[in-house]
């Protein structure tokens, strides 16, 4: 792999012509017309997720999709409308528009400058690491949840039944349910038709572009028996124009009520756009970097907050089908936003008679497959803490609908104080001579002690403030394993870190000890925690008896001074 120059890193786009040799070219050409077709009825979708309206969806498919493909280092990436930030956006806007649909675009478009400054901000200072803080057993619950509730948002759609805004959404379609006297039959039709043309496609012939071949079908189909003259709901008149340069409202106060949703929207957005680009980056065998696709999706974002559009991401499926499609560079994106931008100029009437219950099937088919709650099964089975961190995201997502963005919080705090107390709590072992040759958990492999004055303790975990305490019992527990214990040995492979804390509780041990008359020796000791001695003059006082590599270096040094004598 050719190593990138500095420009290169900078603007990845410089890097393209290299990837277009041996037909490269060809395959980015089909693949942006083959996504655009996928991405002109989703971003028409994904806009009414949001409660803005459908042109804003292709607005947000044009120059936040460049920018993105062209800062981004991931070139099969398709950013643009996509249903979980749509979802996001929505939760997030909704409440604070008060009911004015005036309102919704501005408070979009500011939360599209602040979510991508975020981004920005984090790749720009090399800090991409901060979004791993959000366990994927977390991230999982929440996906699940919000597809659950994107589902049930869509369902009133499918029906033509419109429900009501509410602080509870779950209970709301639940009512909705089950009072069936306002259901629109031709609505009903249109609406579960589409969605079982979709799955039987997708099933039968998954080569075929369902969305496109559905959406057509249900366009011509609406005008032949006059849809919209029956009651039903209609995309109606898109502007045929080109998005207008927007400005955001700059207010201080909107902008510290949409802050945590903002950081919602940039981390939720970002772990899909990493999947997508991990995904695909082990199959293409090529490198992509972190910080510099947060920067080329925080700048897409930023561009959408003046162009009139909404917070954008890098679709999981549209990436998916572009990569299919022989994407190699990010030039299969620029040409999906030119057909877009044909779409949008010139064929915005043909798209009049498209129903709404269509549109919520497009929705339904494909959120429905991020639905896989095994996933949280098989966190509970890895681990306890895991699992309760994603069952916990998961029902206090439902619970928050439609403000889901405090499902998510939930589940982040949890997980950090499981993480805490987890820390609090190390493996302290006492070991003994294994068959096998090496020292093991002597309680949980039935061994022995491997001298009546001298006891073997394992530490795993650094030795900070969060683990002094731990440390301090568990070698006063090691002293008294034995009746007559002289020597206590450290194996201390497992403490990687030590700070001021386990310093001064290691330099209180070893001088309580020597006031008892035993001894704390060590061996396996790293070369950072040995600095950090030798920063806090403690090694000199200890080096004697804390150089040893191995437990049965240790030993053969220390039992020919026992019980005669004891260490220094």
């Amino acid at each position: 792999m050719t190593k990138r120059t500095h420009p290169e890193r900078v603007f990845p786009a410089l890097a393209w012509p290299r990837q277009w040799a041996n037909g490269g070219l060809r395959g980015d050409l089909l693949a942006g017309l083959t996504v655009a077709l996928v991405l002109i009825p989703q971003a028409l979708a994904y806009a009414k997720l949001a409660g803005l309206p459908p042109q804003v969806g292709l607005y947000a498919a044009l120059l936040p999709a460049v920018v993105a493909a062209l800062f981004g280092s991931c070139g099969q990436l398709s950013t643009g409308p996509v249903a979980l930030t749509s979802l996001l956006v929505g939760a997030s806007i909704l409440p604070l528009a008060g009911g004015s649909p005036e309102q919704l675009i501005p408070l979009a478009l500011l939360l599209a400058l602040m979510s991508g400054l975020i981004q920005l901000a984090l790749g720009v200072l090399r800090l991409g690491w901060l979004l791993n803080l959000l366990s994927m057993p977390v991230l999982m619950g929440f996906v699940n949840a919000a597809a659950l509730i994107i589902c049930l948002t869509q369902i009133p759609s499918l029906f033509g039944i419109t429900l009501a805004q509410g602080e509870h959404l779950v209970l709301g379609v639940a009512r909705m349910l089950t009072d069936n006297r306002s259901l629109h039959a031709a609505s009903m039709a249109f609406g579960l038709g589409a969605l079982g043309a979709l799955l039987l496609l997708k099933r039968l012939a998954p080569r075929l572009p369902g969305v496109p071949i559905v959406v057509a079908a249900s366009i011509a189909l609406s005008a032949l028996v006059g849809f919209e003259a029956g009651g039903g709901g209609v995309v109606g008149q898109i502007p045929p124009s080109l998005p207008a340069l927007s400005l955001p409202p700059l207010r201080p106060d909107l902008a510290m009520t949409l802050l945590p949703a903002a950081f919602v929207v940039a981390m939720v957005s970002f772990m899909e756009a990493a999947s997508s680009a991990k995904l695909i980056s082990g199959r293409t065998r090529q490198a992509w970097n972190q910080d510099q696709e947060l920067i080329g999706q925080g700048l897409s974002k930023v561009a959408a907050a003046f162009t009139s559009g909404m917070p954008v991401s890098a679709s999981f499926s549209r990436s998916a089908l572009n990569y299919a499609s022989e994407a190699r560079t990010g030039l299969s994106s620029l040409v999906a936003a030119a057909v877009v931008l044909v779409a949008l100029l010139y064929l915005t009437p043909l798209l009049w008679h498209l129903p709404k219950p269509v549109l919520a099937a497009v929705i339904l088919q494909a959120v429905g497959g991020l639905i896989d709650l095994k996933v949280l099964r098989r966190a509970w089975r890895a681990h306890r803490d895991d699992g309760l961190g994603a069952i916990v995201t998961f029902l206090a997502t439902l619970a928050f609908a439609p403000n889901i963005q405090n499902g998510i919080f939930t589940g982040l705090f949890l997980t950090l104080a499981l993480m805490v107390y987890r820390s609090m709590r190390p493996r302290v072992a006492l070991l003994g001579l294994h068959p096998d040759g090496t020292y093991r958990d002597l309680h949980r492999f039935g061994l022995s002690h491997p001298h009546p004055q001298l006891v073997i303790v394992r530490f795993d975990s650094p030795l900070t403030f969060v683990t002094a305490a731990p440390f301090e019992d568990g070698l006063l527990r090691a002293a008294r394993a034995q009746q007559d214990v002289r020597v206590v040995l450290v194996s201390a492979a497992g403490i990687n870190e030590m700070d001021a804390t386990g310093l001064y509780t290691l330099a209180g041990l070893i001088e309580r000890f020597h006031a008892q008359g035993q001894s704390i020796a060590f061996c396996g000791l790293k070369k950072q925690v040995v600095d950090a001695m030798e920063r806090d003059g403690l090694w000199p006082r200890i080096a004697d008896v804390a150089a040893y590599r191995t437990e049965q270096q240790a030993l053969d040094a220390l039992l020919p001074g026992l019980p005669a004598a004891t260490l220094a």
